[in-house]
């Protein structure tokens, strides 16, 4: 055919709306794998390696770079700077033609120790597996597990929300009502070599990785020996990319146990087995479907000085609450446990109270009587210390986050959300912490079965709670260490729907 001819032609097909689906159907997808070995050795004892690991994926004229971090951000928090997306995607772009905006870096959010130079460390991963694609086939589908975590969120008798933290002490169990949801469904992509042996899986699950070893030692957590499993099950240089989801209220289960050492290995392995088991049951096929799509949104900053000011009075009343008592913790333990071994008779044994009795004499039960008021205002007095330190701890973050909103000389707060496809694989982006009821909202109203949130992605915003837990300001962790306002969570679920339909 004619070069001009043939020019036209491409032009007029481009013009056709039902044919961008199909060409990239029909189109060959592409893939490389890479890790590169981020752990930072001199800041603790090892225990495991943390890795920088790539997926480059390549379909006609779109090529895109997804990057799995094991730190607890790429930005604000932890150990690698803000200013290291921007330098990833800026050697990306320039040494391998990759456009930023279609470079994804998430962290899972462990809290290991990484190198100083991640940065180029994450951009070697990458090289590496542009280098090294082979065509593949896709599947997707999901996994399920429901005994690693539980929700940290807990709704009390008085209306507030407390949330389990290893910071402060729970209130007492008298006040609890109920706790949130989970998600236990687990996200899956699976790429196969053309001759059938696994190349990469893509394993997305909302849940913190804190786990933490006993000795703190550096460690990938929960999610690096989930990674460790599936690959060593399937072998062949097949390579487990972790994408943290909607996991911003979301503790490993037993998060606050005393009894037993913490085993961040036991629930990675639980996780990396239900990975397998979900994974078993997806076909690959060939599907050639690769779209990437990226959005800044501004979302509204917070402000909570009526908040603050309503907290430090809250803090000056309980400080007022404190009552006289006469025992301190030395007397109070050895109290505690005669008044509750032996109700009736705690002071001495039953005959002497009988004695005095007899007598007509009540000394004992003066005694016990007094015993009981000065174990009471104690116990109350312990009630108070543990409110009014969930309440420093939690104002201290609202105090952070009130000065970073007015310094920030605006009152919109920009963001980076993406949307994916890979085959039938779906997936939408965010920066913050989503918690789980976000996550699983989303799910719901996605017009694609296979629909999943990652959190944590493309930089780091904290917490991003929904409108309905941020009316708790103060009260957790969650509506505390946040910088948005509640009008953020219609903007963005708005913003997620476009992104959805476009996919």
């Amino acid at each position: 055919m004619n070069p001009k001819r043939m020019q036209l032609s491409m032009m007029l097909l481009a013009l056709i709306p039902a044919l961008p689906l199909q060409a990239a159907a029909a189109a060959q997808l592409w893939a490389g794998v890479a890790k590169v070995d981020i752990t930072n050795e001199e800041a603790r004892p090892v225990h495991d390696r943390l890795y920088a690991k790539a997926l480059v994926l390549r379909s006609g004229t779109t090529t895109a770079a997804i990057i799995t971090i094991d730190a607890v951000a790429i930005a604000e928090i932890g150990t690698i700077r803000n200013d290291y997306l921007a330098k990833v995607r800026a050697r990306i772009q320039k040494e391998l033609h990759i456009e930023p905006s279609n470079v994804l870096v998430n962290a899972s959010h462990c809290h290991g120790s990484v190198r100083s130079d991640v940065d180029q460390l994450s951009f070697e991963a990458v090289r590496q597996a542009a280098r090294n694609m082979v065509p593949v086939n896709v599947g997707a589908g999901t996994g399920y597990e429901d005994r690693i975590m539980e929700n940290r969120r807990m709704k009390l008798k008085d209306g507030r929300e407390a949330d389990v933290r290893r910071a402060y002490s729970l209130p007492p169990d008298s006040e609890v009502v109920s706790v949130g949801p989970v998600d236990p469904q687990i996200g899956i992509l699976r790429l196969d070599r053309k001759d059938g042996r696994t190349l990469a899986v893509i394993y997305n699950f909302a849940c913190h990785p804190i786990e933490a070893l006993p000795n703190g030692a550096n460690s990938a957590d929960i999610v690096g020996f989930a990674s460790k499993a599936i690959e060593d099950t399937l072998g062949d240089g097949a390579m487990a990319f972790f994408l943290q989801g909607a996991g911003g209220d979301v503790n490993p289960i037993f998060y606050k146990d005393v009894d037993h050492p913490r085993n961040p290995e036991a629930l990675g392995d639980m996780l990396g087995l239900s990975t397998l088991r979900g994974l078993r049951m997806i076909r690959s096929k060939d599907d050639g479907r690769l779209t990437v799509v990226n959005h800044t949104l501004e979302l509204p900053r917070a402000d909570t000085a009526k908040r603050i000011r309503a907290m430090e009075a809250e803090q000056a009343t309980l400080l007022r609450s404190l009552k006289p008592t006469d025992l301190n913790l030395k007397t109070f333990i050895p109290l505690l446990v005669k008044y509750n071994m032996s109700a009736e008779f705690p002071s001495y044994y039953s005959y002497l109270y009988l004695h005095e009795k007899m007598m007509n004499r009540d000394n004992l039960i003066s005694r016990d009587a007094e015993n009981r008021k000065h174990l009471q205002d104690y116990i109350s007095n312990i009630h108070t210390m543990e409110k009014l330190t969930r309440l420093q701890t939690n104002l201290a973050l609202l105090r952070k986050h009130q000065a970073d909103n007015l310094a920030a000389g605006k009152k919109t707060l920009t963001v980076e959300i993406a949307g994916v496809r890979i085959g039938d694989f779906v997936l939408v982006t965010f920066p913050g912490e989503l918690t789980v009821e976000i996550g699983l909202g989303i799910k719901k109203r996605s017009p694609h079965k296979l629909t999943f949130v990652a959190g944590y992605t493309n930089g780091y915003i904290y917490y991003t709670p929904t409108a309905e837990q941020l009316k708790n300001v103060g009260g957790a962790q969650e509506d505390s260490d946040c910088l948005v306002a509640p009008e953020w969570q219609a903007i963005f679920e708005r913003k997620v729907a476009e992104i959805l339909e476009t996919l």
